[in-house]
């Protein structure tokens, strides 16, 4: 959808102070420990676009709270995973020595979207450790959230899913759906049945740039929306509303975890997954 019908779907224009308002209506509390997943495109016209918003989520939060987002980069990660698209197998090995070391101050996000990228390089804002599977976090337990996160099972338990489940934080869905549920993951890992994979990430060392392997869930995060549908039709806990145009959802971090490594273990057990 190009910017004129963006302008003509929108009954008026968004605000900085819109996102911070309608987000509260849908129950975010100025103390809370929040994870948003945030599609621009769906928002509407929002006066001053992606800073508006990002300034309005973390004026949601207030010196209070804490406002996490992810900040993955999976083009730093073994080339003999990808499949959207994937590359000759005669590249893996160029790719893994000339991929540049994972900086949290400059490597880029990959597939998370403009907000979580202009969230990124914000003043104030931290970031995780993780070349792959990074979160970036402002406001009170924002140096918590970040701090630590293990290079082997980069959503698993050490995480900061699991520091966000921790602090019975909450996730804010704007604009997309279970898809995009990034905790759900911690959910898979504490299944205990899903299979590990060997991954790899060039990181930055004493001695310098160098390729590491590590261990990872061989997630999926295609199942969400079915995991995310049982969820509410077996009374989970979720506030629907809109933030700006987009359609929007608010639950808590430890609820959709549990039942999300829950459904899991019993697919697995009556052979549906």
């Amino acid at each position: 959808m190009g910017e004129l019908e963006v302008i003509a779907s929108t009954p008026r224009p968004w605000t900085r102070k819109d996102v911070t308002g309608m987000a509260r209506e849908l129950g975010v509390k100025p103390s809370d420990t929040v994870i948003a997943h945030v599609r621009m495109s769906s928002m509407g016209w929002v006066c001053g676009s992606a800073q508006a918003v990002v300034e309005g989520l973390m004026d949601m939060v207030s010196e209070c709270g804490t406002l996490v987002m992810p900040a993955h980069s999976g083009a730093n990660s073994d080339p003999a995973k990808w499949c959207n698209p994937p590359v000759p197998e005669e590249w893996w090995e160029q790719i893994r020595e000339n991929t540049p070391a994972f900086i949290p101050s400059v490597t880029p996000t990959r597939g998370m979207g403009v907000v979580a990228e202009l969230f990124r390089a914000c003043p104030g804002v931290l970031r995780s450790d993780h070349p792959s599977g990074s979160f970036t976090a402002y406001g009170r337990y924002a140096s918590y959230v970040t701090s630590d996160h293990k290079l082997d099972f980069a959503f698993g338990d050490g995480s900061p899913l699991a520091k966000l489940y921790e602090l019975d934080g909450k996730v804010l869905l704007i604009g997309v759906s279970y898809g995009n549920n990034t905790s759900m993951h911690l959910g898979e890992y504490r299944s205990g049945v899903l299979a590990s994979e060997r991954q790899g990430a060039a990181v930055m060392c004493a001695g310098g740039r160098k390729w590491v392997w590590y261990d990872e869930i061989e997630g999926d995060s295609d199942g969400f929306d079915n995991i995310g549908a049982a969820y509410e039709a077996q009374g989970g806990t979720v506030a629907k509303g809109m933030v700006c145009s987009a359609p929007s959802m608010l639950m808590p971090v430890r609820e959709i975890v549990g039942f999300t490594a829950d459904f899991i273990r019993r697919g697995r057990t009556n052979g549906s997954i």
